[in-house]
């Protein structure tokens, strides 16, 4: 073996080892480990900076040619109000896991008089020349400022949402310097309070560790100066068509053209000028449903002269969601024009190593795929966006979704401000706006619990106004203004709601809450249910058959159209999960709850014995 080839076994044994451990990788002289401290799920000794987070992050508008800014990063620390970066950055943070993660590598309380820096470069590969470079963030929180090689190309405020950036004209040649101040005052006790969802400073009881920073993937991708910028599409099985809005950045002239294909047989094609509504016939629908999530394939291209200059990849599906009117007179929820008993389970989409971002893109489907073993067709995303692969998942595996706006907290003695008004609208219309194509989301809630509640009937007819496909949900427990298409009534241990009145049909948002600490996969040593914590699977196991006994009955008695239970999984000192926080433990048996979730009933063995760990 000549020198040579010695370098290169050399080399190749580091890689496979680094692989293999997945938990350290050297970077310059500084070198990256998840902080210890707490449980982590199976997924985190995958994670490491060569693969934080690889996949594509858009599934709904998809370009062959991009490239991940993941990985690991520079970070350094300012005073909040700075909007130029520090002259030292003193260690490495792994995007993008948020700053008080485990996962980061950095796992500490971000200090609100802080802006955090991060900083690293990158090089725009030669294929791209002569197109567009657009910057992505998939979320950062909270307040957004972003620099390429010193100079500002953008600022953003809002923790949920993705935004982006056109750099082609502060490129150079070779390396380019990124750098991305983001600061996160966690703040919910003054009149002027952010939208800041269950994330706290001092996290405990029914408030989580804060997530500061980048949280979401951050990536580039060439596009030509006049693109795709965006399609809204909404089905409508009753008329057997789709229409679509296809926005097109950079030109106000050229032809559009949308295609479907279902499991790639072309089904269809329509073509209309920029800017104008199109309508795709979709004959004889295969409608989607939680039982049968049937995705179409679809094609937008832009033209002009004949000449294609953008093309994208998406798709979508055919269901309608609506209020109906039952044999007794009473509103429900239907789903394509029948009504379909919604049993779900309210998931806060928290993670104890990545905090708000899942380990992989294998994890954030387990969570779905595991709601589904369960008997549920319904998830109530709470106080939480989750990345949009997220709802991909729950498009393609077959999941209702009712999806929250996160909340604000702010003092109920003061009204909030224009500003602040102002600003929550900007956040929730973004948030529809960007979900809008998934067909999984059904309902929208713009309160919980009285929590920021404000203007409660201006904001539901906003909602509206841009969503009229859906139902909107004014606000999920406490504080019922009689308005928009819900009444929603949270009972613990529950379950209960009013029988429909009017035009609104009448949900239980949240009920159950039965706690089971199970050691060893606790968050530290502190533990709470709504219930208390039980002493074991089988006692939780009878109390939750019997409580979905009870829900079941209110269907037929009072004309429940869903139930909501909490929750899925613990959440840090919360035991109320059907599985444990690390997701390494189902509590009660899985068929018997699976049976009630479905409104079957068996009898109970005598002992009712744990599943020995959640589906690998």
């Amino acid at each position: 073996m000549n020198l040579k080839q010695l370098i290169y076994v050399t080399i190749l044994c580091s890689y496979l080892t680094t692989v293999a451990l997945g938990a350290r990788i050297a970077h310059g002289d500084t070198a990256w480990k998840p902080v210890p401290g707490h449980i982590a799920t199976q997924w985190a000794a995958l994670v490491s900076p060569a693969n934080a987070l690889p996949e594509y992050p858009r599934p709904q508008m998809v370009r062959r040619n991009w490239q991940s800014l993941n990985g690991l990063w520079d970070i350094g620390l300012t005073d909040k109000s700075n909007v130029i970066p520090p002259a030292a950055f003193n260690t490495k943070i792994l995007v993008p896991y948020c700053y008080e993660s485990s996962l980061s590598g950095v796992a500490k309380p971000a200090d609100p008089d802080h802006r955090l820096w991060y900083r690293r470069s990158f090089t725009v590969p030669k294929a791209w020349h002569g197109q567009h470079v657009i910057l992505h963030f998939g979320a950062v929180n909270w307040d957004t400022v972003v620099l390429v090689n010193g100079k500002t190309v953008g600022t953003h405020r809002g923790g949920y949402t993705a935004f982006s950036f056109d750099i082609t004209g502060n490129l150079i040649s070779g390396l380019n310097e990124l750098s991305v101040g983001a600061w996160n005052p966690v703040v919910t006790d003054v009149p002027n309070a952010q939208v800041v969802g269950k994330q706290r400073l001092h996290p405990g009881g029914i408030f989580y560790t804060s997530a500061s920073g980048i949280w979401q993937t951050v990536w580039l991708e060439p596009v030509p100066a006049a693109h795709i910028e965006n399609i809204k599409i909404t089905p409508d099985i009753d008329a057997g068509v789709l229409r679509a809005t296809v926005t097109i950045a950079g030109s106000v002239s050229g032809v559009v053209t949308l295609t479907a294909d279902d499991g790639g047989s072309k089904i269809g094609s329509v073509s209309g000028p920029v800017g104008t509504d199109l309508t795709l016939n979709v004959p004889h629908a295969h409608l989607w449903s939680p039982s049968d999530p049937h995705l179409y394939g679809l094609n937008v291209t832009f033209s002009r002269h004949g000449k294609r200059l953008d093309s994208v990849d998406s798709y979508f599906a055919m269901r309608k969601i609506s209020l109906g009117t039952d044999d007794s007179g009473h509103k429900k929820i239907f789903l394509n024009n029948k009504f379909v008993f919604e049993v779900g389970a309210l998931d806060q989409g928290y993670w104890p190593d990545g905090i708000y971002t899942a380990p992989t893109d294998v994890a954030l489907r387990y969570d779905i795929e595991m709601a589904k073993n369960f008997g549920f067709n319904l998830l109530r995303k709470h106080a939480k966006v989750e990345p949009d692969r997220w709802y991909y998942w729950t498009d393609k595996l077959g999941m209702l979704v009712w999806q929250d706006m996160p909340q604000e907290f702010g003092d109920s003695k003061i009204p909030p401000s224009e500003e602040n008004n102002q600003q929550f609208l900007t956040e929730w219309g973004a948030e529809i706006n960007e979900l809008y194509n998934h067909p999984s989301i059904i309902v929208w809630t713009t309160f919980n619990e009285g929590w920021g509640q404000h203007d409660t009937a201006a904001i539901v007819a906003f909602t509206k106004q841009l969503d009229r496909s859906r139902l909107v949900n004014n606000a999920s427990g406490w504080n019922d203004m009689n308005v928009g298409d819900l009444k929603d009534t949270h009972a613990y241990p529950g379950p209960w709601c009013d029988i429909p009145s009017g035009d609104r049909a009448s949900v239980n948002g949240e009920f159950g809450g039965i706690g089971l600490a199970v050691p060893g996969h606790m968050w530290d040593s502190h533990s709470w249910g709504y219930q208390g914590v039980q002493t074991g699977s089988g006692p939780m196991t009878a109390k939750y058959q019997q409580l979905l006994k009870n829900g079941w009955g209110l269907m037929t008695s009072r004309a429940d159209s869903a139930l909501v239970y909490t929750q899925l999984t613990d959440v840090e000192e919360e035991s109320n999960g059907l599985m444990t926080y690390d997701r390494a433990i189902v509590k009660p048996d899985i068929k018997i709850v699976a049976a009630a979730n479905r409104g079957v009933f068996p009898a109970l063995p005598p002992a009712v014995e744990p599943a020995s760990a959640a589906k690998k």
